[in-house]
């Protein structure tokens, strides 16, 4: 059951994609983001609403459980902390996903979990055994082979910002991870007060970003109403709720729910191929595969 949970999971991280890059074609991404954290925030109000009021939608053991009626100020300002690292991430890769194409843009995001890896050895105290440090290696290159790909589009990996965006964003995706582990696992924090809170927090600092960065200069960059905008918000919350599910669930290992979710690096290159018209399809693909295989290194070094 947590394997398709996890596939189902990697499926909608790639629909998510797509419905980002849809919505952001020759759009303005400050109101585009804002409009997602709302969506998200709608999507989840329900277990907020049941937890405080005692409406009886999803059963006091369940809430009990993972949500949690104890949690205060202190689990408030760390679920904040998450949702400004979030955020921050969002930010950095829908300028990404709007300027570049999906066939760079996925493959590079495949590539999180060795930053999950280097950043557990560096704060959990974890090590890498042979599979591992063999799944970091060819993601290395894997990447320098995109970055010479990405050249043939007149895309410089060392100078374009939107790719320096796209890796701050990976990066930050990554740190996001890894501080989901540290909230759930040190802090006795329920995924779905997480979930549900950050969602809230983030769209209360989108509201103060919109009011600063857009609105003075919304006749520059325009916005336009999409319908696969609030898709956007459906994807991930979804997505994020079967990865939770698939992490719980009695035997489910860690290592191969993340290598099924960055599969859906799968989805957005055929969007990118299908739908998009993008080029360069033939060495991206194999950039794709190597990353790919770095991912299964690194899932069976795991196990």
């Amino acid at each position: 059951m947590w394997v398709g949970a996890a596939f189902l999971s990697a499926l909608l991280l790639g629909l998510y994609d797509v419905a980002k890059k849809r919505s952001l074609a020759g759009n303005a991404v400050v109101p585009v983001l804002l409009l997602n954290t709302l969506f998200s925030s709608l999507l989840l109000l329900p277990y907020i609403l049941d937890a405080h009021l005692d409406l009886g939608l999803f059963g006091a053991k369940f809430l009990q459980e993972d949500y949690g009626y104890d949690n205060g100020l202190r689990e408030h300002l760390l679920v904040a902390l998450k949702a400004s690292i979030t955020l921050s991430s969002w930010l950095c890769g829908y300028y990404a996903i709007k300027h570049l194409p999906l066939t760079i843009v996925g493959p590079v995001n495949a590539t999180r979990p060795v930053v999950v890896l280097l950043g557990a050895i560096l704060l959990f105290g974890e090590q890498l055994n042979l599979w591992q440090w063999g799944g970091v290696l060819v993601t290395i290159v894997s990447l320098y082979l995109l970055s010479r790909a990405g050249r043939k589009e007149s895309i410089d990996f060392r100078r374009n910002r939107y790719v320096w965006a796209l890796f701050a964003a990976m990066l930050l995706g990554a740190v996001s991870g890894l501080y989901d582990k540290f909230l759930v696992s040190q802090c006795d924090i329920g995924p779905i007060f997480v979930q549900s809170w950050f969602g809230i927090y983030q769209f209360a600092m989108m509201l103060v970003i919109l009011t600063v960065i857009w609105l003075p200069r919304r006749k520059a960059e325009p916005f336009s109403w999409r319908w696969t905008i609030p898709l956007i918000s459906l994807f991930v919350t979804v997505a994020d709720f079967c990865y939770y599910h698939a992490l719980d669930a009695d035997g489910s290992m860690i290592a191969v729910v993340s290598m099924i979710r960055r599969s859906s690096v799968i989805v957005t290159f055929l969007a990118g191929a299908l739908f998009f018209g993008e080029r360069n399809l033939r060495a991206k693909a194999i950039d794709l595969v190597l990353i790919l295989f770095g991912m299964v290194l690194l899932a069976v070094g795991s196990l």
